[in-house]
């Protein structure tokens, strides 16, 4: 007969709640219940009936939508974005394979980029004369760029983590420094020095693409161009993900040592790991000096590498989906906020949304969103008894929202002023509120919520160029706290 009674053990272990890891749990095991459970909030009905589609619908609704975008939509603005976002794309899923599978942190990335667009211009121009067909010169150019890749992967046979990091950090960065440079290169058989790079001012005149004679001279060739591209990368890196070549990258990325001693080449799999993403990068380059017939130094600065680590970090490293979703908010995301009726509409849809994530519950939100309100009123008031000089509402606001902002929101005539005194109010409001307990910051939410519509309206919206790398960068944080392993990324599996 079963014993009911209690084991006799320690006050610590029986108050440890379910779930609680210890010596010799596995956490993926441990886990298991919880990921097949059907979520029973909102958003998790909602991403759960979305996984639960076949993979042809999954992929099919996105797929027809950026394919009948450009007969929908008239406008090159649009289609030059969306140019931007495959270029990046391809860039993103180049850098994948190199740090989301090897797991080699390579900071020379955007080199092989700028190596791609300088040697098609070169090649395609009137900097030298030369201007090859582009079924020629595109195929010399990548095959360089994959042996520039090559040459370049040689020291992370033995260099490995921050060290590798900085021996190509350093190559990005001299990459740079020689292309402004090169502008007057002197070589011992020539009398006079020649111009190889154009300087600070790059190369013009570069040659559109051209096959078979179809000439790629508007943005909606480019377009589709890119996005074919885009395609065949997927599914090519879908191909290496199931394939021998990428379980070997993805053990090499987990642990090297354990990889080598099952007999994976180590050595072999990151050089070729640099090689084809280098390669990608090239062929990116190339498209990128065609679209805008000339290539400049500063399209390939330490800015756009960081932008292609945190597109990646955003979608989760290692997953395919992933890098379209972080991609796609960091190309798409920055251009939005250009428009401040779009972005002020974005705005309060994001802050629903994290309010939802964070109550988890109908109920709270309507009572946050109550004391919202009457905490709005009280500030108001206050804000008047002090006599603080404000705009009227045709002053300041405009758009869908005007009504319900000129109502809500005090908008004082200093902007800069008090806008700064709440963005550091905010800053520290935010810091404070991980560090009390779930009741405490219920009772702080209100102001909080309060203080962030505040410093959107008053400060933030005067300056959309810094507002979008701040926002970027919340969004960083945030989810490194939340889910550190990305939207899509696969979390770590340990044993504790």
């Amino acid at each position: 007969m079963a014993d009911d009674t209690t084991p006799d053990v320690p006050g610590d272990a029986l108050d440890e709640p379910t779930g609680g890891r210890g010596i010799g749990t596995d956490q993926w095991v441990e886990q298991h219940g919880q990921r097949i459970q059907r979520p029973q909030d909102l958003g998790g009905r909602l991403i759960w009936a979305w996984t639960s589609l076949p993979g042809w619908i999954r992929w099919g609704i996105p797929l027809a939508f950026v394919v009948l975008l450009p007969f929908g939509v008239q406008n090159d603005y649009v289609l030059r974005i969306g140019i931007n976002l495959g270029l990046f794309l391809l860039l993103a899923y180049g850098l994948n394979l190199v740090v989301g599978y090897a797991n080699l942190l390579d900071l020379g990335f955007v080199a092989f980029y700028g190596f791609g667009a300088y040697g098609y211009a070169m090649l395609s121009s009137d900097q030298f004369g030369v201007h090859l067909p582009s079924i020629i010169a595109i195929p010399i150019v990548v095959l360089a760029t994959a042996g520039f890749g090559f040459v370049l992967g040689l020291p992370s046979r033995r260099l490995t983590g921050d060290y590798l990091a900085i021996a190509t950090l350093f190559f990005g960065q001299m990459f740079v420094v020689l292309m402004v440079s090169s502008d007057a290169v002197q070589f011992p058989w020539m009398s006079e020095p020649i111009d190889l790079t154009g300087g600070a001012n790059g190369i013009a005149g570069v040659d559109q693409f051209a096959f078979f004679g179809f000439t790629f001279n508007t943005n909606i060739s480019y377009y589709f161009l890119v996005l074919m591209l885009v395609l065949l990368i997927v599914v090519a890196t879908r191909r290496i993900h199931l394939s021998r070549q990428g379980l070997g990258w993805r053990s090499l990325g987990e642990d090297p040592l354990a990889a080598q001693h099952m007999t994976v080449p180590v050595a072999r799999l990151k050089l070729l790991a640099f090689t084809v993403g280098s390669a990608i990068a090239g062929l990116a380059g190339c498209i990128l000096a065609s679209v805008q017939q000339g290539v400049f130094p500063s399209s390939f600065e330490l800015p756009l590498l960081i932008t292609i680590y945190a597109a990646l970090i955003l979608g989760g490293l290692g997953s395919i989906t992933g890098v379209l979703i972080g991609a796609g908010i960091m190309v798409v995301l920055p251009e939005v906020l250009r428009f401040p009726d779009i972005s002020n509409l974005l705005f309060f849809i994001v802050l629903f949304i994290a309010l939802g994530v964070m109550l988890r519950s109908w109920k709270l939100i309507l009572v946050e969103l109550a004391a919202l309100v009457a905490f709005t009123g009280v500030m108001n008031v206050l804000l008047l008894a002090l006599q603080v000089p404000f705009l009227t509402t045709s002053e300041w606001t405009s758009g869908p929202l005007a009504p319900v902002l000129g109502a809500a929101v005090f908008m004082p005539e200093d902007r800069v002023l008090w806008g700064n005194i709440a963005f550091i109010l905010l800053i520290v409001a935010v810091a404070g509120l991980t560090t009390v307990s779930r009741r405490i910051r219920l009772i702080l939410l209100p102001a909080i919520t309060w203080l962030a519509i505040f410093t959107w309206e008053v400060r933030l919206m005067l300056e959309p160029s810094v507002t979008r790398q701040l926002l970027v960068g919340a969004l960083l944080v945030v989810l490194m706290a939340v889910r550190p392993q990305g939207f899509l990324g696969k979390p770590r599996v340990e044993v504790l």
